[in-house]
């Protein structure tokens, strides 16, 4: 079945309009398979060319396993996570021919139980050495950073280097210090802040975005001819690194990310060429200072290579002639000819044609999936920029997300900035918000459809409860709100995620997190399909596949399992329209009401077949349990 944008909705071949459906495959997949790369292991950290990633996201011999499974839970689009560095890892131009030639394998696999999928090039603060991952170690050391001087001089934080207990969500925090903004902002715009700063004669912006750019071609080419590939994001959660900060004299715009002890840039700078910084430590999701100050670098590390300095002191933003770091031009990456500088429209753009420029070389028809900043900050889209896009938002419960806490009572707004009460109050505000998404599809991006690429629920929750007491009603109820948002605003969606190695005790194997709906601990009955899943009854539920006309509304009220669904058919469209209808939620059949049509159900395969009347002009569907 093929895929297009056509205007605010997805549409198959017969006309249908789609609703995707599925998930993130797999947390995991961040981090090496051989050697073992979770992040709570230090052994072999710093030797990051002679890893391989081929068994993530699991090994070829389990994919009917797991490909069977996420079929039965109606997860038949996936977003797949590869990485730079799991293509390119053993240096520049060289490519992991083992690894691209399991990623078909897989990927066929997939095609034989109906999942598709699109690619994303997954980097969370831009690699692993900088606590997160994405691209390859030799990168950094490209730009003349030594990866095992970067904890010790408080250039970024790792699990690896700071050991358990790892602080809850500190990981993102690496977007604002030195080593991660430093290799975002020369990644995105090398040419305009450091002209200076070249590799093999190629400045540092073009350098880098070449090799990103070939090795996402070395992915298409391998699958150009997969039916069921149908796109490519573009990265994942970009960063602006220092690009646009208004003075490099005070923390970074953003108070998510003000946790810990938080340099501000110049203080970064200084930092990672050695001089050690008295910084102010911040509590977590406030922005609020502690209090407290906190000693970063105190053994005056330096990270540069030998024959190497800091970009920034090479191009005159600080110096440290006379014995002390004396920053100079604190408004640098603020302002360029004459205008404030825009990430999204100068930087991140540009680079996403390029991108989608690249891949269509080799597969002309792959859709494009838009990221903006996280934040929910979209760049302005055209089809003179480029057609068949999508735009591929991320969405989560902010408050759940932070805390590892869930009370279906309260939640933060969208910005993040206020509190909400209230069963009612909170449902609303979650449909308010994803429904900003398609608003801003519709307002800034040219009618593009929409996909959240992630939301999700850490199941972890309240210090790993559920794992003691098999209780996982509150994690059902937080998904359910989850999904009657998406169902209320007809999105699709790829849930974060699916982890084939989760384990109750290191969940998804990256920086403690524990998003995955499946975990071998919960798994008692490896003959049953449905042993292993997380709180499926909140996740596995019906919603219309492809409909035969104009989607109107959906819902699903999990309690009594009552679906319904109204559509305006298209007599054009001679196709029927198909529901997933897990048997999870109607183990003992079902009961159909229907109005201007007829239906067929098919429980092998989980779905309802409808056909509207001729002439009706409205249909409706009721399914309960028999």
């Amino acid at each position: 079945m093929s895929i297009s944008a056509q205007g605010a909705h997805f549409q198959d071949e017969h006309g249908r309009t789609l609703l995707l459906r599925g998930a993130n495959l797999g947390g995991s997949s961040k981090v090496p398979y051989k050697p073992d790369g979770a992040t709570y292991q230090r052994e072999g950290f710093y030797d990051h060319r002679h890893v391989s990633f081929v068994g993530r996201p699991f090994p070829l011999a389990e994919a009917d396993e797991h490909l069977r499974r996420l079929a039965a839970w109606g997860m038949t689009f996936l977003r797949f996570i590869v990485t730079w560095e799991a293509i390119e890892h053993n240096g520049p131009g060289e490519y992991d021919e083992e690894y691209l030639d399991y990623l078909r394998a897989i990927l066929l696999k997939a095609d034989q139980y109906g999942i598709r999928v699109f690619i994303d090039p997954h980097q969370d603060v831009w690699s692993r050495w900088t606590g997160g991952d994405g691209a390859p170690g030799w990168t950094l050391e490209a730009v003349g950073m030594d990866l095992s001087k970067l904890g010790q001089a408080g250039a970024a934080i790792t699990h690896q280097t700071l050991g358990d207990p790892f602080p809850r969500m500190i990981w993102p925090t690496n977007k604002t210090r030195y080593a991660a903004a430093t290799m975002f902002t020369l990644f995105f715009a090398g040419a305009a802040f450091a002209p200076e700063r070249k590799i093999e004669g190629v400045n540092i912006q073009e350098y880098l975005q070449t090799h990103y750019f070939k090795a996402m071609r070395q992915v298409a080419y391998r699958l150009r001819d997969l039916p069921n590939v149908v796109g490519y994001d573009t990265m994942n959660e970009p960063a602006s690194g220092f690009i646009g900060a208004p003075s490099l004299a005070q923390p970074l715009p953003d108070t998510l990310l003000l946790y810990g002890a938080m340099p501000t840039p110049f203080q970064a700078m200084a930092s990672a060429s050695g001089y050690p910084q008295k910084v102010t430590v911040y509590d977590l999701g406030s922005g609020a200072a502690s209090g407290s100050e906190e000693l970063l670098n105190s053994d005056g590390v330096s990270i540069w290579l030998p024959g190497y300095e800091c970009p920034w002191q090479q191009h005159g933003i600080w110096t440290d002639d006379g014995g002390k770091p004396i920053l100079l031009r604190p408004d640098y990456f603020a302002q360029a000819q004459g205008r404030p500088v825009d990430f999204i429209t100068d930087h991140l753009k540009p680079f996403m044609r390029r991108f989608i420029g690249n891949v269509r070389e080799i597969q002309p028809d792959a859709l494009l999936f838009l990221e903006g900043a996280p934040g929910g900050i979209h760049p302005d889209w055209s089809t003179d920029d480029a057609p068949q896009a999508v735009n591929a938002a991320h969405w989560y419960d902010a408050l759940t997300l932070f805390t590892k806490m869930y009370n279906p009572e309260m939640a933060l707004d969208f910005f993040g900035t206020s509190m909400i009460y209230g069963k009612d109050e909170v449902k609303q505000t979650y449909t308010d918000q994803l429904g900003h998404s398609k608003q801003e599809a519709a307002a800034k991006m040219g009618g593009i459809p929409s996909l959240i690429g992630e939301f999700g629920l850490p199941f972890d929750l309240f210090d790993k409860q559920a794992y003691r007491d098999g209780d996982f009603s509150l994690h059902v109820q937080a998904l359910d709100n989850y999904y009657d948002a998406l169902d209320a605003n007809f999105l699709s969606a790829t849930i974060w995620n699916y982890t084939a190695d989760n384990t109750n005790e290191r969940g998804d194997m990256w920086n403690d997190e524990d998003l995955s709906v499946f975990s071998r601990d919960q798994q008692t009955d490896p003959g049953d399909i449905n042993s292993g899943g997380r709180a499926l009854a909140g996740c596995v539920r019906p919603y219309a596949l492809a409909t035969a006309g104009e989607p109107l509304d959906m819902s699903f009220e999990l309690e009594s399992r009552t679906f319904e669904y109204g559509y305006r058919p298209a007599a054009a469209v001679t196709m029927p329209t198909e529901i997933y209808i897990p048997t999870l939620q109607y183990p003992e059949g079902l009961v159909v009401e229907i109005e201007g049509a007829e239906y067929e159900y098919d429980r092998e395969r989980q779905r309802l077949y409808v056909r509207a009347k001729p002439g009706a002009d409205r249909t409706h569907i009721i399914v309960r349990p028999a």
